[in-house]
């Protein structure tokens, strides 16, 4: 053994509760059990295929919450239960475009998340290109005013995911940039990295006073068809047609359970998911199998019944607005103070590659300990620029401690909002690896002698 791993081994010894160095060490016991177990993916395989699509007020959504109640339920928890949470409820509709001329060609597209419906006869109007959201907000009013605007900026693949940050802006803040230039409507290529003939959904927002517009995702091969056709430079007319709408808002749920700490019960170590996904797939990787792994690994981690509790948040409507997060960080204000460490799944189901931390810099022991514990499963230390998952942002901002186990995102956009995101999408294996990853960091965070509060303060909020 190395000096290194003598002192990692000491480090995860000293962590376990109050205890002696002869104390048996449950961290190498909690990761073989996750490696081996298969509840992760038996879960995966009820959401997606027993309740299927969950959007927002819907009744996928409402069954997903009884769905998980029941499953939690039966998971050894010793709590389980719901808390209300106002949701949108906006319905897709059906979707269609295209090419009328110079040369007429049906394209495939799908209705992004708050877009409003069309006249129902569609519209029609010339399309202008740009490849950016900044290239749009720059350009003169004339040039876009009654027309449709194409935003054709194309997504990088990269296995930390990073080009779906440099690319999604075209799809959150196009539509709303083309209306106020005075466009008609707004078309982007699919944010996804895939070839496959799917449209990528996702939401876009609209700020208060902003006038809404029909606004719509091609398939990337579809993109590549309207693309060509303006490069003949030959003026393009383009029919869309969308039935979108909003309905009344609805009541959902955050589904929560915990395992109560035997020492420190009101310190909180929280895993979190989101329950809903969009209506085209049935929400395998986005976000069955976070849901599943955060609720295994904290199944397993509490079976060694940790000093502090750990609890796990299913969240309602983090697709379409964030109002699940919004919700539990309102419900809970009086006891972020005692959160710990928080750690969102929400990454599809590729194996953990990256472990990075936003903790108190005083905790070395934790940061040995941890590091020590997920090398085995293959995942390097990424340093110390941990930000959360988006569930997360209302505890970032509240400066909770956060921890980040990047999945590996090299094909997680081939799928993403379309209607392939389905169960057979989802390994096995690298499923397991998310459980054990999060097992293990679950227990040594509720478990470690360290302070792991306060988190350094954040530039972003």
């Amino acid at each position: 053994m190395t000096r290194l791993g003598a002192v990692a081994a000491v480090l995860l010894t000293s962590l376990v509760s109050g205890a002696t160095a002869a104390a048996p060490d449950p961290v190498e016991e909690i990761r073989e059990e996750a490696l081996h177990a298969t509840r992760a993916l038996e879960l995966v395989r009820s959401l997606t295929m027993e309740v299927g699509p969950r959007s927002a007020g819907s009744d996928g959504d409402r069954r997903a919450v009884a769905w998980a109640v029941e499953r939690l339920a039966a998971s050894g928890f010793d709590r389980v239960w719901t808390e209300p949470v106002t949701v949108p409820h906006w319905v897709r509709g059906q979707a269609s475009a295209e090419i009328v001329a110079p040369f007429p060609q049906s394209l495939v597209v799908t209705a992004l998340g708050g877009s409003v419906g069309t006249p129902e006869a569609g519209l029609e109007a010339e399309v202008v290109r740009f490849e950016t959201v900044d290239d749009l907000e720059a350009a003169p009013a004339d040039a876009v005013r009654g027309k449709i605007v194409f935003l054709d900026g194309r997504m990088e693949r990269r296995r930390d995911g990073s080009g779906y940050g440099e690319t999604v802006p075209n799809r959150g803040r196009g539509p709303a940039a083309g209306s106020e230039k005075g466009a008609l409507a707004v078309v982007i290529r699919s944010v996804g990295t895939g070839t496959h003939r799917f449209p990528h959904t996702g939401g876009t927002r609209f700020a208060e006073g902003v006038q809404r517009i029909p606004a719509a995702a091609l398939a990337i091969p579809d993109a590549d068809i309207l693309a060509h056709q303006l490069e003949m430079g030959k003026p393009v007319r383009l029919r869309v047609r969308l039935t979108s709408r909003f309905l009344a808002d609805a009541e959902s749920a955050n589904v929560l359970a915990e395992i109560q700490g035997s020492e420190r019960p009101g310190e909180i170590v929280l895993l979190a998911c989101h329950l809903d996904s969009w209506d085209l797939g049935t929400g395998a990787i986005d976000d069955a199998a976070g849901c599943a792994t955060v609720v295994e690994a904290a199944r397993i981690a509490g079976r060694h019944r940790p000093r502090r509790t750990i609890r796990v948040l299913l969240a309602a409507n983090e697709e379409h607005g964030l109002s699940g997060a919004r919700a539990y960080a309102a419900a809970h204000e009086e006891e972020i103070a005692g959160h710990v460490l928080a750690f969102e799944a929400d990454f599809g189901a590729g194996a953990v590659w990256a472990y990075a931390s936003a903790v108190n810099p005083a905790a070395e022991g934790f940061l040995a300990a941890s590091q020590a514990a997920l090398a085995p499963l293959g995942i390097e230390y990424a340093g110390t620029e941990a930000r959360g998952g988006a569930d997360l942002i209302p505890l970032r901002q509240a400066l909770v401690p956060l921890a980040d186990l990047a999945q590996d995102g090299t094909y997680y956009f081939d799928y993403h909002h379309t209607a392939d995101d389905t169960f057979d999408k989802v390994d096995p294996e690298a499923l397991a690896q998310n459980v054990a990853a999060h097992a293990v960091l679950a227990w040594i965070a509720a478990h470690t002698d360290d302070e792991l509060r306060p988190a350094p303060p954040r530039e972003d909020g």
